[in-house]
């Protein structure tokens, strides 16, 4: 028989959220507990059956085989430290030989959280993940089933997690239908910094500059089609997680945004003189990505 494990999942937003969903309804969780501060969200989780109840920071590793943190990277870096040392004083306590309990986080920066447990005692149970996964809404009424289906799962610096705490957690995406990838934290960061967060800056971008032609003429969003409406989804995303993502992953943040200031100069140049077959060869040469997303 397949065994199971008892989950607590620390912030119940979109992806703590579905998380628990699908955990639980595939087999992979026993129980699903969790750790809510803002009291609406909590009471929400519990009502739409997110999880079997809410219980106290301090209680989150008691009864526990595998915990989650799946708050935003600031508030997480500074958890994952206090959890490990749970994980150390339950050991003293027991009397065990070992601590067979797994945490995990699955914030969109990995260098930081890596560096918050680098040295502790307890750093073996610990794995690094990031499913590569999401929407632009928050909170427990998010939350969806199959949210992960056929997405990237990376694992970092799984070298300095015990084998079974790394294989226990692959076994965990595998669950969430994700096909997990191994990275080094530096290597994620800025291949995330890439395919993740400058998109959301260039959407923030985008929004901030509609809305300030928008006070002047009403009919932008009159206008507005699909184009618009896919390119600019993300601004909806909520500061709370990216204003940490983007502290956090600065230096790699900087570079990508230099790089596509650069490009944009390009495109503003070709325009501004006229020069048609420039702006064509910018857009054949931008066409390349077909090869890689479909």
């Amino acid at each position: 028989m397949k065994r199971q494990y008892a989950i607590t999942v620390i912030g119940l937003g979109l992806i703590g959220g579905s998380m628990a969903i699908d955990l639980r309804r595939r087999g992979f969780a026993s129980s699903v507990r969790g750790v809510e501060s803002d009291p609406v969200n909590a009471a929400a989780a519990v009502k739409i059956g997110l999880v079997d109840e809410v219980i106290p920071y301090s209680l989150c590793t008691e009864g526990s085989d595998i915990i989650v943190l799946a708050v935003p990277a600031g508030a997480a870096a500074g958890m994952l430290p206090e959890i490990l040392d749970m994980l150390s004083m339950e050991q003293r306590h027991s009397g065990e030989e070992g601590c067979r309990k797994i945490v995990i986080d699955v914030c969109s920066t990995k260098s930081g959280m890596v560096r918050a447990a680098e040295g502790h005692p307890m750093r073996g149970r610990y794995v690094p993940t990031h499913p590569m996964a999401g929407t632009e809404y928050s909170g427990p009424w998010a939350a969806m089933s199959g949210l992960f289906d056929g997405k990237a799962c990376v694992i970092c610096d799984s070298g300095h997690s015990d084998k079974d705490a790394a294989d226990t957690v692959e076994k965990l995406y595998d669950t969430l239908h994700m096909r997990t990838i191994r990275m080094d934290p530096d290597n994620h960061d800025m291949h995330a910094a890439y395919v993740s967060h400058i998109s959301h800056v260039t959407s923030f971008a985008l929004a901030l500059t509609v809305l300030k032609q928008e006070r002047n003429d009403r009919h932008i969003f009159d206008l507005a089609s699909g184009g618009f409406s896919s390119t600019v989804r993300l601004a909806k995303s909520s500061a709370d997680m990216w204003v940490p993502i983007l502290d956090q992953n600065r230096d790699n943040v900087l570079d990508v945004i230099d790089t596509y200031m650069e490009e944009m100069q390009a495109f503003r140049d070709a325009i501004a003189s006229g020069n048609k077959q420039g702006i064509r060869e910018l857009i054949n040469e931008a066409n390349r990505i077909r090869r890689i997303i479909r």
